[in-house]
């Protein structure tokens, strides 16, 4: 990424909540119970929107040649999807 002044915001936003995605996902892998399963999963996809959000702006920033970044943009909705599905599963057999 280039050194202007939105990249340099855009950058550790971005990394900041893609690592923090993941250490959410393993925090909910050790989760007391099926509540707090839920509910770590739960901010492990909220924090994988939110970097679902920063690769967007990348995407559509003159950062990187076109296309870059679309597989990441589409890995990013994938795993989004995967941990939904995730919490909805455990919060059904939970009840």
């Amino acid at each position: 990424m280039p050194l202007d002044a939105a990249s340099k915001h855009v950058a550790p936003q971005l990394w900041r909540a893609a690592t923090g995605g993941g250490s959410n996902y393993e925090e909910a892998r050790g989760a007391e119970s099926s509540a707090d399963f839920v509910h770590k999963i739960r901010l492990a996809t909220k924090e994988l929107r939110e970097a679902h959000f920063w690769l967007r702006v990348v995407q559509r920033s003159d950062w990187f040649r076109p296309g870059a970044v679309d597989r990441l943009v589409d890995e990013f909705d994938q795993l989004v999807a995967i941990l939904v599905a995730s919490a909805r599963t455990a919060k059904s057999r939970a009840s």
